[in-house]
């Protein structure tokens, strides 16, 4: 009876995707547990490259159920079409291999609209969201006015749902923004047809978990966005509209806490965050450029080049207080071979003060400068290290020094997209 979490340390695209589809192979269920198609895990299996936005990174292993779990927001449409692909590709994405919740949300297109209307709406205090209708369903989530996926098993019942949403949204979509109507039937109609589609995959999925968990099945709980994002302990308000916390995987799947045994934060060995928001290690310089474009830094869901920077031990040292971090698993090492010297931040200076703590508040979060301690950096092509001693020394002692910052080990390090570039230490 055991339940692995694995979380995001940093503001999301910290490679859980790899981490999540390594450790499946030792899982019998894999879940997702929060957050909608904002996500984009990437996973590369002998040259092939899979993206996986809403669908478990644990449906390339056949002998996994994967298990999308009430406390995510989903978009029919999107669902299937990522399902389509899958199944193109001659994966498995039955309906006993795939779950969905019917407690979990649905995104409906007047939730697209909404999310793009108000973001063009804040002009130059944009968020920098996906426009993916994320918010706006997590707000009607909140307001009691949600249609939940478990609708869909009355097909007629729930297009009827759909209509008259549609309609009520085009108040606000009008009026408020000045935007064209949406067609209620015609909408109505075509996710009826989804809901066609995907009522056999429907199911309660809290209470599979725990039947799952008590016959000794091994869960794997799937995380999307990062610590940093999380709506209550994150760098409000440029944060997710969903908690990409240890808590929100328990209360996103319907868990108890004695059920894990481990948690695994996911953090790059560099510092990374896509859209507006405070960044106090931001690289605008070469540095930032190489990271960019040897990490790939581009993100997987909407294409935009992801702001980086050196690594932040204050940040990290905060994801594993929030979530009781067990340890790390230290994702793109081979990202910096070439850099010299390399820097992390161990402190910020704000207002005169030095700060070890991370800003509950984001504004003074904007305020910070980083401390930096400096290490040697590597030219060596590490790629294909298979162990902790094929490493150079400074690469280790790289590794030593994040573990010493943050307080707890590094079990898993990548140095690279494929599943076996990848070094497990006990």
């Amino acid at each position: 009876m055991t339940a692995t979490v694995v979380i995001g340390a940093q503001w999301g695209d910290e490679g859980k995707g790899k981490i999540t589809d390594m450790l499946a192979a030792e899982s019998d269920v894999v879940a997702r547990y929060g957050g909608g198609d904002n996500a984009g895990h990437t996973v590369v299996v002998g040259g092939d490259t899979f993206k996986l936005h809403l669908v478990p990174s644990g449906i390339l292993y056949s002998h996994v159920v994967c298990v999308l779990g009430g406390g995510m927001v989903v978009n029919p449409r999107r669902l299937l079409q990522e399902m389509d692909g899958l199944a193109a590709r001659g994966v498995d994405v039955s309906a006993a291999r795939l779950l969905l919740s019917i407690q979990a949300h649905l995104i409906l297109p007047y939730h697209i609209a909404l999310d793009g209307a108000a973001e063009r709406s804040r002009g130059k205090s944009a968020l920098g969201t996906t426009k993916r209708g994320i918010g706006p369903a997590y707000a009607d989530k909140a307001a009691r006015s949600g249609i939940r996926a478990g609708e869909m098993r009355d097909p007629s019942a729930f297009a009827e749902r759909v209509r008259a949403a549609v309609i009520t949204k085009n108040e606000l979509l009008t009026r408020l923004y000045g935007q064209e109507p949406l067609p209620a039937e015609e909408i109505a109609r075509e996710y009826q047809e989804y809901a066609v589609r995907l009522a056999p995959h429907l199911a309660d999925t809290s209470s599979f978990l725990v039947e799952a968990l008590h016959a000794g099945k091994r869960l794997l709980c799937e995380g999307a966005q990062g610590t940093l994002l999380d709506l209550d302990h994150g760098t409000y308000p440029y944060v997710t509209s969903s908690y990409p916390t240890v808590g929100g995987a328990l209360v996103g799947l319907g868990l108890g806490p004695q059920h894990l045994t481990r948690i695994i934060g996911v953090t790059k060995a560099y510092q990374t965050r896509v859209g507006a928001g405070p960044f106090p290690t931001e690289l605008l310089d070469a540095d930032g450029d190489h990271l960019v474009e040897v990490g790939h830094e581009y993100g997987t869901t909407t294409g935009r080049r992801r702001r980086a920077g050196w690594l932040d031990a204050v940040a990290l040292r905060y994801a594993v207080q929030v979530n009781g971090l067990s340890e790390l698993a230290l994702t793109k090492l081979d990202v910096l071979g070439g850099l010299d010297p390399l820097r992390i931040a161990v402190a910020y200076t704000c207002d005169g003060e030095t700060l070890t703590r991370f800003p509950a508040d984001a504004a003074m979060l904007a305020r910070c400068q980083p401390v930096y301690e400096e290490l040697s950096g590597w030219e060596e092509d590490i790629s294909a290290a298979r162990a902790f001693d094929d490493l150079p020394q400074a690469a280790r002692a790289y590794v030593a020094r994040i573990e010493e910052l943050a307080g707890v080990p590094a079990t898993l390090i990548s140095v690279g997209p494929e599943r076996e570039q990848t070094i497990c230490r006990p």
